[in-house]
């Protein structure tokens, strides 16, 4: 994998949490940790997972609602 390549998929993930991000706030959800994990970023080939991060039980509630 080429460092382009791997600087292409990191900038992609980011790209794909920011839809989210936005996704959710439309849907009056915010997650305040969401975000790339740090450890599969700084792999020597990255291969980025998103991660949701922690939040409240209502928070959880709603964006269970939405989802339905």
């Amino acid at each position: 994998m080429t460092a382009q390549h791997s600087a292409s998929c990191v900038e992609e993930a980011e790209e794909t949490v920011e839809e989210l991000r936005s996704a959710l706030a439309k849907a009056g959800i915010v997650l305040p940790s969401l975000g790339l994990d740090p450890v599969s970023v700084v792999r020597e080939a990255p291969c980025p997972l998103v991660e949701p991060g922690r939040c409240s039980v209502e928070t959880a509630g709603r964006l269970a609602k939405v989802l339905r």
